[in-house]
């Protein structure tokens, strides 16, 4: 495919869009008085640099945010941080790795069409919506949302005492202007040890939570020593995402520490060797929008 070409059809033609419309959303109409504003988002730059067949991102070289009660690190181009070769690893938008201090978090703020999954790591997260819910996710919980034609909600660390630690990951969907939907599974841990668990597919009778997206999402803890392959899904289409959330990896070759990440595409199956334990977290997304 010819460079012009893939940017026709790729994400970055179109990642900013639901952003500003939601940003624009938001500073016309507040619904909470006490939102903590974090920043605003950037048009993508189309001229952003094409890889071979990967991307190694180290956790040092992450866009952070410092705003007291919310500390985040950015895979990608997000809020203040803007880096026109970090704006996107195909549909996957958004890889934010937040911190939120006791009883702080995101007042109620609009999001429309995007596939929205929460992983939180360590503490509790207080989630509300306009379709209802009010739930709160654990460590050891998946919670995905759909926005579709559009949904407010808000998040907040559920606790006094002590922060949440969080993954919050943006996918774009295939299906624009669903309707909004929530989901909320708790995950037997115990099956990731030495294992890849499969915590999220396109599939509503699959293993874990489903999205309006052929993307698949395994996490797993290993002892060091251990080694194994994971093959992908699609191959054809899609590309594999994958951070280290803790301890030490090698993957295709390339040593990867806590939070470090190794995007992949234009491979059907990928190695790994873990030099030190811990877990490790594999997104397989399309490298294209469909």
């Amino acid at each position: 495919m010819k460079r012009s070409e893939f940017f026709k059809t790729s994400a970055l033609g179109l990642a900013g869009l639901s952003l500003l419309k939601a940003a624009a959303a938001e500073k016309s109409e507040t619904l909470d008085t006490n939102i903590d504003q974090v920043g605003f988002n950037h048009l993508p730059n189309p001229k952003n640099k094409i890889m071979n067949n990967s991307i190694l991102i180290k956790a040092d070289s992450r866009g952070q945010a410092d705003h007291g009660w919310l500390k985040a690190n950015h895979s990608f181009s997000f809020a203040n941080y803007y880096n026109p070769e970090r704006m996107h690893f195909g549909v996957l938008r958004v890889l934010n790795d937040d911190f939120i201090a006791p009883g702080r978090g995101f007042g109620t703020h609009p999001h429309e069409n995007m596939e929205i999954i929460t992983i939180p790591l360590e503490g509790d997260l207080e989630h509300k919506d306009s379709m209802g819910h009010a739930e709160v996710i654990k460590m050891g919980d998946v919670q995905v949302m759909s926005a579709g034609t559009g949904v407010y909600h808000s998040e907040y660390n559920a606790n006094k005492d002590k922060p949440v630690k969080l993954f919050q990951i943006w996918l774009f969907p295939n299906k624009k202007n669903v309707e909004p939907r929530y989901d909320q599974i708790t995950l037997d841990v115990k099956k990731m040890d030495n294992n890849l668990m499969q915590i999220l597919s396109p599939f509503q009778d699959d293993e874990g939570v489903w999205i309006h997206q052929n993307a698949w999402f395994h996490m797993g803890r290993f002892d060091a020593g251990k080694s194994f392959k994971h093959q992908l899904k699609a191959p054809q289409k899609n590309g594999l995402y994958a951070m280290v959330v803790e301890g030490k990896y090698r993957v295709n070759g390339q040593e990867l520490s806590e939070r470090d990440a190794l995007g992949i595409w234009e491979t059907a199956e990928v190695d790994f060797e873990v030099m030190e334990e811990g877990r490790i977290l594999l997104l397989e997304v399309p490298m294209q929008l469909s």
